[in-house]
């Protein structure tokens, strides 16, 4: 009696914890970063102008989506090469939408002045919630998702970079001779 006990207790035991497994692994997304193949989740901001955006506005392109803050400094270094791709690559199809996560009172002409400052032309929008951050479960700013026409993630950033190295280049360039999804 006491071997089909400890048999029972057995099985009981590896059922406890191969639905705790089942579970972690069921929500395991919304705890584990984005990463590299994953699916670039829709966000929503507001463009300089206060009308609400979404990134599933840009479905079917290529999109550099950067995540910044006007008072970090890394985030304002790497600005200028994210125009002069946006500069080279805009005209052929990239998208470039840097989403500034100040908080107030920051808002659309402090951006603006930001902006023109620096002489940036590609879009910026503003999510003063900081809810893409959450979305896209950042370590913080700058943190940079390159997204493919199909909507999944193809490089990943954590911190400044130089967009328009050549091999920064040259990804974007092939993903954009991929054509439309």
């Amino acid at each position: 009696m006491a071997k089909r006990r400890q048999w029972v207790w057995w099985v009981a035991t590896l059922g406890v914890l191969a639905a705790l497994l089942a579970a972690g692994w069921s929500v395991r997304d919304h705890f584990l970063p984005m990463d590299v193949g994953t699916r670039a989740p829709d966000f929503r901001a507001v463009d300089l102008q206060g009308r609400p955006v979404s990134l599933s506005a840009l479905r079917g392109q290529v999109v550099l989506v950067n995540i910044w803050a006007t008072w970090c400094g890394p985030c304002r270094d790497e600005m200028p090469s994210m125009e002069r791709l946006h500069r080279e690559l805009g005209p052929r199809g990239l998208k470039i939408v840097a989403v500034s996560v100040d908080k107030a009172p920051t808002g659309a002409k402090d951006l603006q002045a930001f902006a023109q400052e620096l002489g940036l032309t590609f879009t910026v929008w503003h999510d003063a919630s900081g809810r893409i951050q959450q979305t896209y479960r950042t370590t913080g700013v700058p943190e940079s998702f390159l997204v493919g026409r199909d909507g999944v993630i193809v490089r990943k950033v954590i911190g400044a970079t130089e967009w328009d190295h050549p091999a920064q280049a040259d990804l974007v360039r092939r993903l954009l001779a991929e054509g439309p999804a």
